[in-house]
């Protein structure tokens, strides 16, 4: 301990530019501190100041000796908040934003975290609008697509898959199509994103040269569960991710088409500000859905 104390001596020392100015923040007087300097650069066998009477400057060596202990001071300064906030109890209002669909995916697994957790109160916002965590005052979110926002921590969870599906009785009355281009003699429901208002492209990979397909629209909508809704009512074809069609896909109130020529993986992430020091609700929330909502693979059901 006597030694960090002569780094941090020394490095306050050389921040400041006098042993003054470094006693007065290290509640220390100044002769201390040009103790423990001294002290210093006798265990480490180099010259760290040149001193006058005026003032004291770094020596090439001690520049480059400043840069490492400023590191490591650092990362003893969060090793020790680290620890801090490993014993806290987590507690407290915790923003939380979400897409809608996701709650298919939140909601069965929440009863168990405010089991675990009941210090912390949860503040869900579930809506498909960009949100800027740090100016809305939002602690975490869940999220999908690319992660531009470089003040964001990210962590992923699991990877997701849209479909193309329609309900068994639209699919006897207007046919199962074989490959893409036989999409043109079909109706589709499709989906507005609520934030530019573009028309969702549907996940099919055609061959080089294929001519743009041309799907006749019955039904447009910024809501997924609206869109699914359609499709079980034998609206057309709708496109929506694995997790909102499993049920219906068992059940067999709907049926994929066209699997084979679908590329459509996402994948959802959990976003947080980069703050230094991760506060102990966010961070039991960050492990607690990382656990549960993880998965490496999509599991679809077959409806064939």
């Amino acid at each position: 301990m006597e030694q960090l104390s002569g780094l941090a001596a020394f490095v306050k020392t050389a921040d400041l530019g006098s042993f003054v100015a470094a006693g007065r923040v290290l509640g220390l007087s100044p002769s201390a501190v040009g103790k423990a300097v001294t002290t210093l650069e006798r265990q480490v066998g180099v010259r760290l100041f040149q001193r006058s009477t005026r003032s004291i400057r770094l020596t090439e060596e001690g520049r480059l000796f400043h840069e490492r202990c400023r590191r490591v001071l650092d990362d003893l300064e969060d090793a020790q908040a680290s620890l801090a906030q490993a014993v806290a109890v987590p507690r407290g209002r915790l923003r939380l934003s979400v897409p809608l669909v996701s709650y298919h995916l939140l909601l069965p697994v929440l009863p168990e975290f405010i089991r675990l957790y009941p210090e912390v109160e949860l503040d869900l916002d579930f809506n498909d609008r960009i949100v800027d965590l740090i100016e809305e005052g939002v602690d975490v979110a869940i999220r999908s697509g690319n992660l531009p926002d470089s003040r964001l921590m990210s962590r992923a969870l699991r990877p997701f898959q849209m479909l193309l599906c329609a309900s068994p009785g639209y699919l006897d009355e207007h046919g199962l199509p074989a490959c893409p281009q036989d999409l043109c003699g079909h109706l589709g429901i499709r989906f507005r994103f609520p934030n530019s208002g573009k028309i969702q492209d549907w996940p099919l990979s055609l061959p080089p040269g294929a001519p743009e397909l041309s799907v006749r629209t019955a039904l447009t909508c910024n809501n997924m569960e609206a869109l699914r809704g359609a499709a079980i009512s034998g609206l057309g074809i709708g496109c929506m991710p694995d997790f909102l069609a499993r049920r219906h896909l068992a059940e067999g109130t709907l049926r994929t088409v066209l699997d084979d020529h679908i590329d459509g993986p996402g994948q959802f992430h959990l976003l947080w500000p980069s703050n230094r020091h991760l506060s102990p609700k966010v961070r039991v929330l960050v492990d607690f859905l990382t656990e549960t909502l993880f998965a490496d693979r999509c599991e679809v059901p077959s409806a064939r």
